[in-house]
């Protein structure tokens, strides 16, 4: 959407496609960080975006055991709105649908669905799609794949998917909130158990991180099981955990960490998960692919799609790709394997590792983790120019 708008905002006609009717997805990304502010303040559009309703997110905070330790401060970012936007996806979508349609250029196809590639020879030459009216063809002179970690667009392209492996899996659940909780966004981690809280104004969305494929085995021990260990790490009365009425109150998320060999082929290039899955640690997925994509318009907006310049996205996104998977790969396997695993000796308090009480201990070093998850490698800025709507 953001590619769309950005390439229809420089005079091209682009054709998004959406396959469901609405934006209307629970327990998508719903963080909007200080890098994708920055691009809506450059877009003249972060004034009105910030009117819509959202939770400002300054600091992120981690209990570990007994510990309550601060670990990211994104009030000392140096760009416009310092702080994380906690705001429904559809509701960034709509935003940005409603301003794409603005340039005549821009068409949105709600309830079409890509279902396989055109080509002539080896070249992507459009797509094959359904829709409300039936099966349809629909040819460009580039398509973008920006549908998922699960994408198949990369998949009918024959692109080539390095995968780094994931120790992790997270069930998504939702809790109300009440009078009297902290409005804070954190994580609880304790032997053999990670909780992330994240304040939606008037519920809670968690996070419960479990090994990689133990859904079944947690099944088996049936959903009270699951309550008590989910009411062993919030920070209010047990009793909210039945509030999780049934397994359908819980929404997996299976994590993969991977990224394409080669992002793009003759007519075809892939961005966001489909180029690079990400895991959720740092939330960072989202904000990665409008990188991604404000990259792409600022080398493509002259409508020059041949491979040099599908190569020269890939080329300017790549590095801060591989630094950000390095980072969380580092995460899941020193810190989140570990406690899952329960690893420390039997009654011996569950202790903060060292880099972490050091964050605790100096604020200026709650600056690095700040800036990889608020802004990044390689921040973006908008250059594709804009032409009258």
């Amino acid at each position: 959407m953001m590619l769309g708008l950005l390439l229809a905002r420089a005079g091209l006609h682009v054709t998004v496609l959406e396959k469901h009717r609405d934006f209307l997805r629970d327990f998508r990304g719903d963080t909007i960080h200080p890098s994708t502010l920055q691009l809506l303040h450059e877009l003249g559009l972060a004034e009105e975006f910030l009117r819509l309703p959202h939770q400002e997110v300054r600091e992120i905070r981690a209990q570990i055991g007994d510990t309550l330790l601060p670990v990211a401060d994104f009030s000392r970012l140096q760009v416009r709105s310092p702080f994380i936007a906690m705001i429904p996806q559809w509701d960034f979508l709509d935003f940005l649908a409603h301003h794409a349609a603005r340039y005549p250029g821009f068409e949105l196809r709600m309830q079409s669905e890509a279902t396989g590639l055109l080509f002539d020879g080896s070249r992507v030459v459009g797509v094959k799609a359904s829709g409300p009216g039936g099966e349809l063809e629909i040819r460009a002179e580039l398509v973008v794949g920006a549908d998922g970690r699960h994408s198949l667009v990369r998949s009918a392209a024959g692109l080539e998917v390095v995968d780094l492996g994931a120790p992790i899996d997270v069930l998504w659940f939702r809790l109300s909130k009440r009078p009297g909780d902290r409005a804070v966004t954190m994580g609880r981690f304790d032997r053999g158990r990670i909780v992330v809280m994240l304040d939606r104004g008037d519920y809670w969305q968690c996070a419960l991180v479990i090994g990689k494929g133990s859904l079944d085995a947690l099944r088996a021990q049936g959903l009270e099981a699951l309550r008590r260990r989910i009411a062993a790490s919030l920070p209010f009365e047990s009793e909210r955990s039945r509030e999780i009425a049934s397994w359908q109150d819980l929404k997996l998320l299976t994590v993969q960490v991977n990224r394409l060999r080669r992002w793009y082929r003759e007519g075809l290039l892939c961005i966001g998960d489909a180029a690079h899955a990400m895991s959720p640690v740092g939330g960072v997925g989202i904000n990665l692919a409008i990188q991604d994509a404000v990259a792409a318009a600022n080398i493509l907006y002259r409508g020059d799609f041949g491979v040099e310049s599908l190569r020269a996205v890939q080329a300017r996104r790549a590095l801060p790709t591989r630094v950000t998977q390095s980072f969380q790969v580092v995460v899941q396997n020193l810190i989140l394997r570990r406690v899952l695993a329960g690893d420390a000796e039997p009654g011996a308090r569950f202790k903060p590792p060292l880099a972490v009480r050091m964050l605790g201990r100096f604020a200026f070093l709650r600056r690095i983790p700040a800036r990889m998850i608020g802004l990044g490698v390689r921040p973006e800025h908008v250059r594709s120019p804009a032409v009258a709507s």
